[in-house]
């Protein structure tokens, strides 16, 4: 992606489809009405994502059910892979691309069948090396997201990332991946292959811990396209982002914030993702270009809104030009009040009657 394309923004449906397909079918519905470009969803088997006993996250903890383990919420969220087929057919229909998470190699290997442009690869396996690696070995480009990573463990990533784009099946070691990362060859596939995803992995994310600004840093350490994955509520952080130069946004959406599951409380509800999205767009249109000229739709105003010297009281022909005969008003189709000093002094070459344009 480059500065100048239109930001890529995903509806991230997540799991807020509560396991069913016909939830999950409206909200193909909304991205698309709402003008998303992409509507992203999550493919996983809880079985291969996580441990029987693994604790839920605090957020989880507030929007479900408490004694319920996180295995056992994530296993009502699944979706098998005829709801994958019709999700993605239904995309096509409503032309809106499909594109959802892997986080598992079935999972991927699954998602192998569909014609997606990028894997979104989660903040949460920023650092499972052996899963970046089957990614990389895709061959497909991924946008990477970084929350709770330092730029140590992303340019680790980008180095597992590089090794499996560089097809090379010697040893995977730490050393081979910073070789990977450190070659021309590596950093050409990765400005080429990889986008990178600023986040802050808290649902909802306090403003205070956004740091936008950690956008201009990724940009400069990395010279990757920039994104940004917002948990925020509202949609302020998401337009000035990319006021901020993000080139892709993606933001959690629902049907309704009061549905039971764990992310609704922090998403957006249809009308403030179409919000958004226009927001969005006419940041895109307001960001422009970088030369200070005036713009066609003011050059007209110049009259208008600019003085020209003007005689402040009569001014016999042969008088001198003074503080006291020389004034400024509009309309500014005279001679430029910038021309001042260069009247001061100077004798009148004709008479001038009180409000009239002066000349050299």
């Amino acid at each position: 992606m480059n500065q100048n394309q239109k930001t890529y923004i995903i509806a991230e449906a997540g799991v807020n489809h509560n396991g069913s397909l016909e939830l999950a079918m409206q909200l193909v519905d909304v991205a698309a009405e709402c003008g998303a470009d992409a509507v992203k969803f999550q493919t996983f088997q809880a079985e291969n994502l996580v441990a029987k006993d693994a604790i839920k996250a605090d957020y989880q903890k507030r929007t479900t059910d408490r004694e319920e383990s996180q295995f056992e919420m994530i296993k009502k969220l699944e979706l098998d892979e005829r709801a994958h087929h019709e999700l993605a057919r239904h995309c096509g229909v409503r032309g809106i691309q499909f594109l959802s998470t892997p986080f598992d190699l079935d999972s991927l290997e699954l998602l192998m069948n569909f014609d997606m442009p990028y894997i979104k690869i989660p903040s949460g396996e920023i650092t499972n090396g052996p899963f970046l690696l089957e990614i990389a070995r895709t061959n497909k480009p991924v946008i990477l997201s970084t929350g709770m990573s330092t730029l140590g463990e992303i340019e680790m990533a980008l180095g597992v990332l590089a090794f499996g784009y560089l097809e090379r099946w010697e040893c995977a070691s730490i050393e081979a991946f910073q070789e990977a990362y450190s070659s021309i060859e590596g950093r050409q596939l990765l400005q080429q292959k990889v986008s990178l995803m600023h986040c802050t992995t808290e649902y909802p994310a306090p403003f205070s811990d956004v740091n936008l600004r950690t956008i201009d840093t990724l940009r400069s350490a990395f010279n990757l396209s920039i994104g940004f994955s917002d948990h925020t509520p509202g949609i302020s952080v998401p337009i000035a982002a990319v006021a901020r130069g993000a080139l892709l946004i993606e933001k959690h959406f629902t049907l309704d914030c009061n549905l039971p599951g764990p992310d609704h409380k922090a998403s957006l509800e249809p009308v403030q993702l179409k919000e958004m999205i226009k927001a969005i767009r006419q940041i895109e249109e307001a960001l422009g270009h970088s030369f200070k000229i005036p713009a066609l739709s003011e050059v007209k105003n110049k009259a208008v809104a600019r003085k020209s010297l003007i005689a402040n009281h009569i001014i016999q022909k042969g008088e001198k030009f003074t503080v006291e005969n020389l004034t400024a008003k509009r309309p500014g189709i005279g001679l430029s009040p910038m021309n001042y000093w260069d009247l001061l002094g100077k004798n009148a070459k004709r008479k001038y009657e009180m409000g009239e344009k002066v000349e050299l």
